[in-house]
């Protein structure tokens, strides 16, 4: 057996604020503030969860549905960019209707209680056309992204225009927006000016000017009323990061597309590299100033840690169809809460479509998809919940329920970690984060571009300055393949002591006179509790055993099963343990409900707003909703499906809903083997909030129109192709839908050898077909408790 050790010699923190010009207060008396280690929220440590969810890429129809499912997701605050050229296509002329309507965007954030980040550029990046600068900056004598006054003439006059749409929203006014993000790693990153020819032409100017840029677009959106307690800018590849009056925000990918530009540095590259993304580092230490990744203009204990860039997943680049692995995601939230991070954030969390334009057709990077920016994120381009959401769901509910302990631990690496080998897929990769002798031991077994393999037969020793804590005491740990855990040791346990568990902690909730809770065991590991004897009355379990000794009690679950555990202390209080198992805990939700913090169970995706339940369940008409405690009352009005039954399950009362099944019928006609006609009969989307065209072929790209207009479009990599539909129901059940895939060319030859301006292509093989077609439908379930 492999005994890995880390020795805990120091874990306070030196915690002071003042120094960051940033915080504010709103008019109920809400105050946000910085130390140099966390976010604060009326003087306490505020842990927030930050996902990036573009307005201008979503159907405004849709948007507050899906802000309450970013919500319930666990994410506090949404980020958002503001496309210039999306707004600003014609010089002159902006547009803040529908899709663009940033106002009604941040006053539906602010109605389901959600703090909103604005991304206000000029420059953004994005994988939009430009970087978001309009196409007629390109013919203007001066210098984008400087101090020109040329350029600062046209950037005053969009902030000008943003300040008026959020007037009324800041949150000193009342409202949700906290943040204003500047810029967008200026001095680090470009996009190609799309008026030039192939992918990489010619180039947007990096930024010029540094810190005095950036400080002047801070001042020219404080003229524009843009007046926040926050401004960010982001920090890494050498950004220009004006401290103290701004919050640098890190991030990272283990996905990069951008290798395959036809640049000379990356010439030659065939296969993408395993990145070091997800080896342990310490992000918040003075003694590392420096570390993959980060390289701050500043000492890293002057300042929080923060994020705003962690992958998500990533948009699909023409020369890069990559599949990534949704646990990747979550797997990036250990790492980076280990480094040190206190508020973390996704781009994307939630993918979107490209809008069209009215002079640029296409606004899309000209490497990307023309439309679609799904960007394999938690919440797909048409509304899909993904794996990852699941997971990283659980994550968030730990991180908020326990914000005011978890901000002050520590990160302690168990060595030099700048040495670890990516492609090192047998050694456990472990950190931990400590404060005053207690925290957590964070486990990392998922490498991007690498085959991972489970990791068994070892333990970790804690060695802390009065004792060594041993995970397990007894026998060995086992860790799936691409499994992550945060395990908790010397945890105070509603006034007993945890010294340790094999499972890790998601959140708890109060009942009466006892405290529940709710523990989630990694994939591979058998789950064990480790307790203080002292103080103890009584120990009971379901499924598993309880070995009690003088100092410990030891309660060995079952694994693939949920159990209970009672605790009765000498003081007659009672503490419950709950034990989900991996594939149970994908379903765990914890929601405000009827007066009080309710736990639920279900396989359908949960909106809560007010005392309204919405039920999105994907091709199950089915759905099974356990609750704990049960209602008071009756479930009351339920539209969408009937009650077909009601029981009692242990701690939870189940309710059994079936919604009436509908078939998404359609024709398909296939004219070649990469092109189809599909018809849809009226009536046929009817009674479904979605419904989701699936589409397996082989080629290039995937293109769908309607009546000749592009609708959607899909780079081939293997995983099904999905269109949500019901946003063009009026059209489709008019014209219907035509599919066409592009073939892949093989042995391409490109003829010119013409005295008239002919050319001409021809391949040896063409590969590209239609396979699988079909519709499933996405049912809603409304109760009105």
């Amino acid at each position: 057996m492999i005994n890995y050790r880390i020795a805990v010699k120091d874990d306070k923190k030196s915690i002071f604020s003042g120094h960051i010009k940033l915080g504010g207060s709103s008019p109920s008396g809400e105050s946000i503030g910085f130390t140099n280690y966390y976010m604060e929220k009326d003087g306490e440590p505020f842990i927030g969860i930050c996902g990036e969810f573009h307005y201008s890429r979503y159907d405004e129809r849709c948007w507050e549905d899906e802000i309450i499912k970013i919500k319930m997701g666990g994410v506090n605050i949404v980020a958002t960019y503001i496309f210039w050229n999306l707004h600003e296509e014609v010089e002159g002329v902006f547009e803040w209707g529908g899709n663009k309507d940033l106002r009604r965007f941040i006053e539906l954030c602010g109605k389901h209680g959600v703090y909103a980040i604005i991304r206000i550029g000029p420059f953004d990046h994005g994988e939009i056309r430009n970087g978001g600068l309009p196409d007629w900056l390109f013919g203007r004598p001066f210098e984008v992204r400087s101090n020109d006054e040329g350029y600062l003439a046209y950037a005053r006059r969009l902030y000008n225009e943003i300040g008026k749409q959020v007037q009324g929203l800041l949150y000193k006014e009342g409202g949700p927006v906290i943040g204003t993000q500047i810029e967008n790693e200026h001095n680090h990153s470009s996009a190609q000016w799309g008026m030039t020819v192939g992918i990489n032409n010619m180039w947007l100017n990096g930024g010029s000017d540094g810190n005095a840029h950036m400080m002047k677009l801070k001042e020219m959106a404080l003229e524009a009323g843009i007046d926040t307690p926050i401004y960010t800018c982001t920090g890494w590849g050498g950004a220009t990061t004006p401290v103290p009056d701004m919050l640098p925000l890190w991030g990272g990918y283990a996905y990069w597309p951008w290798i395959y530009y036809e640049e000379d540095r990356f010439a030659g590259v065939k296969e993408h590299p395993a990145t070091p993304e997800y080896i342990f580092r310490d992000k918040h230490n003075n003694d590392i100033p420096k570390s993959y990744n980060f390289e701050p203009f500043y000492a890293p204990e002057d300042y929080p840690y923060a994020c705003c860039e962690m992958g998500g997943g990533m948009v699909q680049f023409y020369k890069y169809r990559f599949k990534v692995p949704y646990k990747s995601v979550p797997a990036m939230t250990v790492m980076k809460v280990a480094e040190g991070c206190n508020l973390p954030g996704y781009y994307m969390y939630h993918g979107g479509t490209n809008p069209k334009g009215t002079v640029n057709p296409y606004t899309n990077d000209l490497a990307t998809p023309k439309l679609s920016y799904d960007f394999s994120a938690p919440i797909g381009e048409f509304g899909q919940v993904r794996e990852s959401y699941k997971r990283t769901k659980l994550q968030h509910y730990f991180l908020t329920t326990f914000q005011k302990t978890f901000a002050l631990t520590k990160t302690i690496l168990p060595g030099d970690t700048s040495r670890m080998d990516p492609y090192d897929v047998d050694t456990l990769r472990y950190a931990i984060r400590s404060h005053e002798g207690s925290g957590y031991l964070f486990l990392n077994n998922f490498q991007d571009h690498v085959d991972n393999r489970e990791l068994s037969g070892f333990n970790v020793s804690i060695d802390l300055p009065d004792e060594t804590i041993t995970l397990p005491n007894e026998g060995d740990l086992t860790l799936a393949s691409e499994s992550f855990a945060m395990l908790p040791y010397n945890f105070d346990l509603g006034g007993i002591k945890l010294k340790y568990a094999t499972t890790q902690l998601v959140t708890k909730i109060e009942v009466g006179e006892e405290t529940y809770y709710f523990f989630v065991t990694p994939r591979g590991m058998r789950p064990e509790y480790a307790i203080e004897s002292a103080g103890l009355t009584r120990v009971e379990v379901d499924h598993g055993i309880v070995d009690r000794q003088e100092a410990v009690t030891y309660i060995r679950v079952e694994e693939l099963k949920e159990s209970l555990i009672r605790l009765q202390l000498d003081d007659g209080k009672g503490i419950m343990i709950y034990t989900m198992t991996d594939e149970s805990s994908l379903d765990f939700w914890k929601v405000h409900l009827l007066g009080r913090e309710r736990i639920v169970f279900t396989g359908a995706n949960l909106l809560m707003s007010g005392n309204e339940i919405k039920l999105e369940s994907t091709d199950e008409e089915n759905v099974s909703l356990r609750v704990f405690p049960d209602f008071d009352s009756p479930l009351g009005e339920i539209s969408g499906a009937s009650l077909v039954g009601q029981s009692t399950d242990g701690l939870f009362a189940s309710y059994e809903l079936r919604a009436p099944r509908r078939d998404i019928s359609f024709t398909l006609e296939k004219v070649k083997n990469e092109r189809a006609v599909l018809a849809f009969a009226s009536g046929s989307l009817d009674g479904v909030k979605e419904a989701l065209l699936r589409i397996d072929y082989s080629g290039d790209i995937g293109y769908a129109f309607i009546d000749g207009e592009l609708i959607s479009d899909n780079f081939c990599n293997g995983t099904t192709w999905e269109i949500g539909l019901k946003r063009f129901e009026e059209r489709l059940l008019d014209k219907g839908m035509y599919v066409y895939v592009s073939p892949i060319r093989k042995g391409t030859v490109v003829n010119s050898n013409t005295t008239m301006a002919g050319w001409n292509e021809s391949a040896k093989e063409l590969i590209a077909d239609i396979g699988s077609v079909s519709a499933v439908p996405v049912y809603e379930i409304v109760i009105r408790a």
